[in-house]
Order: structure tokens, then sequence, then C-alpha cells
């Protein structure tokens, strides 16, 4: 499956959690290096339908939390799969807490590829609910998935699907970011005229090149809030 981009990585050695320096180091990534004493205290929450939550990186007792108050038995990690010692924790405590883990890797700042839309629609029919979907800070990659959910699996219309794309879940379409709101954007602009539905779109006319490109091309991308915010 092709995903929203490509994205340049570091060698890392996996940790080894089976001892007791390697689970130490792993608790270090964890909690330092990919910032999760910030989520501690703050998931960035929200139940989005009866069956479907989104969220940030949840660290292992937040795993336990989500099986034992409100009936997870899926989580979808958006960042996919890692050596770093947060996705081998959480694999682990989704293990534990008999909650099915599914590594389904999209980007935030790139124009979404049409495999990753059609296999988002079917990855919503296939998987076990109640759900929860998360990337690193639940703002941007967790949006456009709960767009996407709402659309496919609730039957949204665009413009009420989109709202899952704000500020309210610390989205910012300031920034690379706003790629995502462009391509909706894209949609709804052509719709207006045409009346299209949004499959019949992505299938026969959307251009991500062009969408991409039409968007770096308004400057709308310079502003970078990343190192600030911490995000991927």
């Amino acid at each position: 499956m092709k995903l929203f981009g490509k994205k340049k990585r570091r060698s890392h050695v996996a940790a080894d959690i089976s001892s007791p320096p390697g689970r130490a180091r792993a608790e270090r990534e964890m909690i330092l290096g990919d910032h999760g004493f910030l989520r501690e205290g703050f998931q960035n929450l929200h139940k989005i339908s009866s069956e479907m939550w989104r969220s940030n990186q949840p660290n292992p007792r937040q795993v336990a939390e989500h099986a034992r108050e409100r009936g997870i038995r899926t989580i979808i990690n958006l960042r996919g799969p890692s050596t770093r010692g947060y996705y081998l924790l959480e694999k682990e405590a989704c293990e534990d807490a008999a909650i099915d883990l599914v590594d389904f890797q999209v980007f935030s700042r790139d124009t979404p590829t049409v495999e990753t839309i059609f296999a988002a629609k079917a990855l919503f029919d296939e998987i076990t609910y109640p759900a929860l979907m998360h990337c690193k800070s639940g703002a941007d990659r967790a949006g456009i998935m709960s767009v996407l959910y709402m659309i496919f699996r609730q039957e949204q219309p665009v413009p009420l699907a989109v709202e899952q794309l704000s500020k309210k879940y610390l989205h910012m379409r300031e920034g690379k970011t706003g790629l995502l709101d462009a391509f909706f954007e894209s949609y709804l602009s052509y719709a207006k005229d045409t009346d299209m539905a949004f499959e019949t779109w992505v299938e026969t006319v959307y251009d991500r090149q062009t969408v991409k490109s039409g968007f770096l091309k308004s400057g709308k991308s310079k502003l970078s809030l990343d190192r600030i915010l911490w995000r991927e």
C-alpha cells in the first residue's frame, strides 16, 4: 500500500523490553524522546461516534484505561510500526489488554494518495469496534483519518466531516499541514458546480500533485509550527 508521502527515518536499534535495562530505555524514549511527559495529563481524547475515538499517542497505562473504561477492541496506530520505545510499549500494552493493534501509516504534510484513501475505507469496514485511532499529537493524521471515517463509515457530508480538521483538535492549517485542508477544499470547490460524490471525484478527477503544487505556490505552507509543537 502506498502511503501519504516519503519520510526519511534515522536508523535505530530496537530496545529489548524483555530486559530491565531495555525496558528502562524504552520508557525514557517514550517519556523524553517522544515527549510522552506532555501527554501524561493531556490525551487530546475525543469521542467522534458511538464506536470511534481519536487521541494522541497513548502510553501503556492509557491503553489499559481505553480497554477498561471505553471497551476499546482495536487501536489504529497512524504513525506506523517503529523500533522506538513508544511503539514497543504500546504494542505490549495492547497484547496485555486483548486489543488489536493495527498499523496504518499516514502523513500530515502531503496530499493523500488514491490508494491510501480507499485503503482507509476498507480498514473502517474490517476492524472490530469500538476503536480508537491516534497519531503523535492527535491533531493532523488523526484529523484526516477522522474525516475519512466520517465520510465512509458514518456517511456524513464532506462539509460536516471536515470539522474533524479544526483547532478544536489542535489541527493547524497554517504550514504544510494545511495540505490536508487543501485536499478537501479542492473537492468541495469542484463539487460546488458538479454535485459529484466524493468517491467519484477521488477516482476520476483528483490529482494529488496538482493540489499539492497549488497549495505550495499559494505561500500558505511557509509558516511552520512543527518545532514549537514538537510534531513529527
